[in-house]
């Protein structure tokens, strides 16, 4: 028997839709199912971990294995729901696998909301929403996260600030200089609705700085001295953040 299946470890961790509760059994999706039989070669009597961002935690029993299916069936709830600090990154898509690594990452580091947004000097074209939530669930399960943040459809740099809720402070991270440091940024949004805004491989268009930073909600931040890549400055923003105002402090 695989030792992540069993009854004191629990430790392959699966998100489901599906209400959770005691003696509620949860019908597992196709992909999930194909893992549990043919990858960890699971069977009845074997316990995984399920969540589903509402109801907590639930050590569960596999109930049912067949080919048609897996069936598991809350025993014993782990741990209570709790709240994800409500922290949005805002980002202009990079090539595929640096994105792939940011949305994993972004998701460790406990964002909220991701939304893609398309600026002037985006390189990417198009973005895969399925694959952006397939990372965000699978980084999720490994990181022992309660919940998935939601994943947006990609926008363009003028939707966004046109539809952005202005209570809601944008630390802009702006690589031109003259803006307060993250840190400061931070703790000054302590408690508040936030969201981090960084840009394309070739930064921010002349036109849209100034756009942005015409708008009373926005606030340019610095992330030091050093030219950041795109991925580096989004989970560096993430990171400050966090350490300062949100779930690490």
């Amino acid at each position: 028997m695989s030792e992540e299946l069993t009854e004191a470890g629990g430790k392959t961790r699966l998100y489901v839709t599906g209400d959770l509760g005691d003696g509620a059994g949860v019908a597992l999706d196709e992909g999930q199912t194909h893992y549990l039989l043919h990858v960890l070669r699971a069977k009845a009597g074997n316990f995984v971990s399920l969540f589903n961002g509402r109801d907590g935690e639930w050590l569960a029993e596999i109930t049912e294995a067949a080919k048609r299916g897996v069936t598991a069936t809350c025993r014993q709830q782990i741990a209570g729901q709790h709240g994800t600090p409500d922290i949005w990154l805002a980002f202009a898509p990079v090539k595929k696998t640096p994105s792939d690594y940011l949305v994993q990452k972004a998701v460790e580091l406990g964002v909220s909301v991701l939304q893609p947004v398309f600026t002037r000097r985006t390189i990417v074209a198009r973005i895969n929403e399925e694959r952006m939530a397939a990372n965000a669930v699978e980084a999720a399960e490994q990181s022992g996260r309660l919940d998935v943040p939601e994943i947006r459809a990609g926008i363009s740099f003028d939707k966004l600030l046109a539809f952005w809720p202005t209570e809601r402070r944008l630390l802009f991270c702006d690589e031109g200089g003259n803006a307060k440091a993250m840190t400061e940024a931070a703790r000054e949004s302590r408690g508040g609705p936030t969201g981090i805004l960084t840009g394309p491989e070739g930064g921010f268009d002349p036109a849209e700085r100034a756009a942005l930073r015409a708008l009373p909600f926005v606030m340019p931040v610095s992330l030091g001295s050093r030219i950041l890549r795109a991925d580096t400055a989004a989970l560096a923003a993430l990171a400050i953040w966090q350490s300062i105002a949100g779930d690490w402090s």
